[in-house]
């Protein structure tokens, strides 16, 4: 259930209740996708780091360990011993980004694992019952995401399809929900607007998707081959015909940047692998910008990653630390990095939240935009 505290503009400060706990928004999930968050960091770090929602692969978890075991071993929040929610997607973008080979169907997709080429078969039931084994707080629809740029009439006839998944995911999650030995009997279920950059598919789909009276939307389909400027347009365009009390999810996003331009445009929910793999590589945001921790100028420099923060990383160790743990191949430059990176997502998140409720978000949108995506 979605309460909107306050608006400011088209910026939304929330919250989301649900059975495993309320999230405040706008809010940033990070992303685990086989269970962790890449870079050794595990769920019990997680509650130092600020962190709300945990998402989860589908696609990732049904091929390793299987969504059965994971099951019997009582789901992911068992399972990965994270107790706040946890968002799963679908399995849809996997589907059409890893298998070379696959078949689409009305039915769903016949695609070969990229781990060892054995053919799998997927649809909305599939994907729903996935889902229900892994006992996330939400559940994602299965659709079919498309690059950017696509032809007009295959993605109309995409929107259709994945409006007609949607409806059956719909169908097959409320059996799930009814039954005795079903892990979470309240499993929420968010619909994904699609259309790639064509405003009219994406404001007829989304109003086709509307109507179905889910626990919340996405926007997908974006962030996979048009520019920053076309993905802000989309946004634009969709906003006004998805429903007020529900939440907003633009999945896949972002940039600190990103986010900003889409909180300020009314979304409300994130996720992105960008501060966990940008960390892996010795790459660190700060409220300054960005910041390569591989650069000489580092070596003898004993200030913390970010003169502004306050994680556990920025209070213990050193630029000139990190710097030669990166360069001596130690693991744990990796997770020092992925730690801050993840607090800092998370502290940005609140502090926009903040502002929006102080009536300072405008102040703080305009101070940042130009320095949060900056090469320091």
């Amino acid at each position: 259930m979605y309460k909107l505290i306050k608006q400011i503009g088209k910026a939304r400060r929330g919250e989301i209740t649900t059975p495993h706990g309320v999230i405040q928004t706008p809010a940033f999930m990070n992303v685990a996708t086989c269970g962790a968050i890449k870079g050794a960091v595990s769920a019990l770090d997680l509650k130092n780091l600020r962190c709300q929602v945990q998402l989860c692969n589908t696609y990732h978890l049904h091929l390793r360990p299987g969504n059965e075991n994971v099951k019997k071993l009582g789901g992911l929040h068992q399972f990965t011993r994270w107790n706040g929610p946890i968002l799963t997607d679908s399995g849809g973008f996997q589907v059409f980004s890893l298998a070379n080979l696959r078949n689409i169907k009305e039915e769903g997709v016949t695609f070969a694992s990229h781990i060892d080429g054995h053919k799998i078969f997927m649809g909305p039931e599939e994907s729903m019952q996935i889902q229900s084994d892994l006992g996330s707080t939400i559940a994602m629809a299965f659709d079919e995401c498309i690059e950017n740029p696509a032809e007009y009439s295959y993605t109309k006839n995409s929107c259709d399809r994945t409006y007609r998944w949607l409806c059956r995911c719909q169908k097959k999650i409320q059996e799930l929900n009814s039954l005795e030995d079903t892990i979470n009997k309240q499993q929420m279920l968010f619909g994904i607007n699609q259309g790639s950059t064509y405003d009219d598919l994406r404001i007829e789909h989304m109003k086709r998707i509307s109507e179905l009276d889910l626990d919340g939307y996405a926007i997908g389909g974006l962030a996979v081959g048009e520019s920053a400027q076309e993905m802000y347009h989309i946004i634009d365009v969709v906003e006004e015909y998805m429903p007020k009390d529900k939440p907003r999810y633009l999945m896949g996003v972002g940039t600190p940047v990103n986010i900003l331009e889409a909180v300020h445009r009314g979304v409300d929910m994130f996720d992105c692998v960008m501060p966990t793999r940008n960390a892996r590589h010795a790459n660190v945001f700060t409220w300054h910008g960005r910041r390569n921790m591989m650069n000489e100028k580092y070596t003898l420099d004993e200030n913390p990653l970010d003169t502004e923060c306050d994680c556990p990383v920025c209070q213990n160790f050193t630029r000139a630390y990190i710097r030669h743990l990166f360069k001596s191949g130690e693991m744990l430059a990796m997770r020092l990095c992925v730690m801050h990176n993840v607090y800092f997502y998370n502290t940005l998140l609140m502090r926009i939240r903040e502002c929006i409720e102080n009536d300072t978000f405008e102040e703080f949108y305009q101070k940042y935009v130009p320095v949060l995506d900056k090469r320091i």
